[in-house]
């Protein structure tokens, strides 16, 4: 099993260059991070102070890609449904570039009724739009001269650049662990990204079966927010997981350090079996 970290990174932990370099140095894979535009008012009460204080991702991550060689850089999750799909696949395409190809982008439809409908997109309609947004920016990375016709989605004939470094494209991962997200695994996307062990290794069996049986081959999971804890990655390992991402607190460098520390005689326990 692989090993890598998320973290929500705020204007209150140490610098993103910092958690990059923290997460390389102890020869974890990945850094992934969250994603909140904004918090609506009345859901603040709701929530931890992280959650409206977070860096935009694709800063935080050109900064840990400066400072790291290795390090995959990846969003956990990104929220779709509130971004716009051709600005969105040039900003990972230059990321993707700038960083010599370590670019993984988790998807996600989201969660917070105000947060989407203030993007101007429907709760109702969010895996839709979640859907054909995906399948655009695939085509921008994928073609010469692209087009997309779909219901929230459209548009024709035009030019991109740069493309990714990785091809096709940066790997993208579905999150979630609704009823249908095996379906969106398996129809647009590369791997699935839960974070939840709920009849998790009866899930993977599930998908890998259906990948299999659709020519897909072995399809990855990633397990986000992962406590540090060694009878959960333990669970997970038993039921196929192939990455886990252990949940760093957004805190101050001391306390971060020590998480991180504390993950890395976890992984280490499973590294030398």
């Amino acid at each position: 099993m692989d090993f890598g970290v998320s973290t929500f990174v705020t204007d209150e932990t140490p610098s993103p260059g910092d958690i990059g370099r923290l997460a390389e140095e102890r020869s974890f894979s990945a850094l992934f991070v969250a994603e909140h535009p904004h918090m609506p008012r009345d859901t603040v009460r709701d929530v931890d102070r992280k959650y409206y204080r977070s860096l935009d991702p694709f800063v935080t991550l050109t900064a840990a890609a400066a400072a790291t060689t290795s390090l995959r850089l990846g969003f956990g999750i990104m929220l779709l449904p509130q971004r716009d799909p051709i600005t969105t696949a040039k900003a990972v395409a230059s990321l993707d570039v700038v960083s010599g190809g370590r670019v993984e982008v988790g998807l996600g439809a989201g969660w917070n009724v105000p947060e989407i409908e203030n993007h101007g997109t429907r709760f109702d309609q969010r895996f839709g739009v979640l859907r054909e947004r995906a399948e655009a920016m695939k085509a921008i990375w994928t073609q010469d001269e692209a087009s997309y016709h779909g219901r929230y989605v459209e548009f024709d004939n035009i030019f991109s650049w740069p493309k990714p470094v990785q091809k096709p494209h940066p790997p993208l991962w579905i999150g979630g662990t609704g009823e249908k997200v095996i379906d969106r695994v398996l129809r647009y996307a590369d791997g699935w990204f839960p974070n939840s062990r709920d009849r998790l290794a009866e899930r993977i069996a599930e998908l890998r079966r259906r990948g299999e049986e659709a020519g897909r081959g072995r399809i990855p999971v990633t397990h986000f927010g992962t406590p540090i804890d060694a009878a959960a990655v333990e669970e997970l390992d038993a039921a196929g997981v192939d990455r886990v991402l252990f949940m760093l607190p957004s805190a101050d460098a001391a306390e971060m350090e020590r998480a991180a520390d504390e993950a890395v005689a976890v992984a280490e326990r499973f590294r030398s079996s």
